[in-house]
């Protein structure tokens, strides 16, 4: 079973920046596409970013302008850099990956103070 470490949560003052990263077992070229979803206090998981096997990058408007994807295939690895944090990013954030088969991370806490 493939494994995704997420690492690089924490708590950051508003304004600040976080850069999470995920580390797959296996080489992430075999994936179709890999991302990171965030799910707040009594709400829904949501989908912030994504990047495709060919490079393709998806952000939620929420996000664009803020949080960038990228990924170094030497390291099996995706990063998630956020910028100009605000409170409302406040979550835990998941990354996934699609080979197809989905498989998820175990959550990273980011905390956004006012």
């Amino acid at each position: 079973q493939v494994q995704l470490v997420e690492s690089g949560g924490g708590l950051v003052q508003a304004g600040g920046s976080l850069r999470l990263s995920c580390t797959a077992s296996r080489s992430i070229f075999s994936s179709n596409a890999m991302g990171w979803y965030r799910q707040a206090p009594g709400k829904q998981r949501e989908l912030v970013t994504t990047i495709t096997r060919q490079g393709n990058t998806d952000y939620a408007d929420s996000v664009k302008g803020r949080f960038t994807i990228s990924r170094d295939s030497a390291k099996n690895t995706v990063y998630l850099q956020m910028n100009s944090l605000k409170p409302e990013d406040t979550a835990v954030y998941y990354c996934y990956a699609d080979w197809p088969q989905r498989s998820w991370g175990q959550g990273t806490q980011v905390t956004v103070s006012s």
